[in-house]
């Protein structure tokens, strides 16, 4: 039987749920600053920050990540993943002006309670 998680383990598990819609944004502002730079594919990775800081971004979540599954069984972890993925739609209504259809909303919703039950299982 699994036991519930440490407040550390909990600690680092909440902070890559923040890492991943993080992470996120950073893709979509690299994604928009790909207008700017001239040039093929490669151009358009090599003198683009916010996609090149993308990448170490989610390079340094990755190190997080493997921290975190020496601590604790992946089954407990993992949900965290939704939370973070839940969040992210959030972020894209606040900083990109993006609209979320009620229907999509709800589904976030259900996602976010998912991982409410899941994680309270485990407890």
């Amino acid at each position: 039987m699994n036991r519930a998680l440490g407040g550390l383990d909990l600690a680092l598990c909440l902070a890559f749920a923040l890492a991943l819609p993080a992470g996120q944004v950073l893709f979509k502002l690299g994604a928009e600053y790909t207008r700017r730079v001239e040039g093929g594919l490669v151009a358009k990775v090599l003198f683009n920050p916010p996609l090149l800081g993308a990448f170490a971004w989610y390079g340094a979540t990755s190190f997080l990540w493997v921290y975190i599954l020496t601590r604790a069984p992946l089954s407990q972890v993992y949900p965290f993943s939704i939370l973070g993925a839940a969040l992210t739609p959030i972020l894209a209504v606040l900083l990109f002006r993006e609209s979320l259809s009620l229907q999509g909303w709800l589904g976030y919703a259900v996602m976010l309670a998912g991982f409410v039950l899941v994680t309270r299982s485990a407890a």
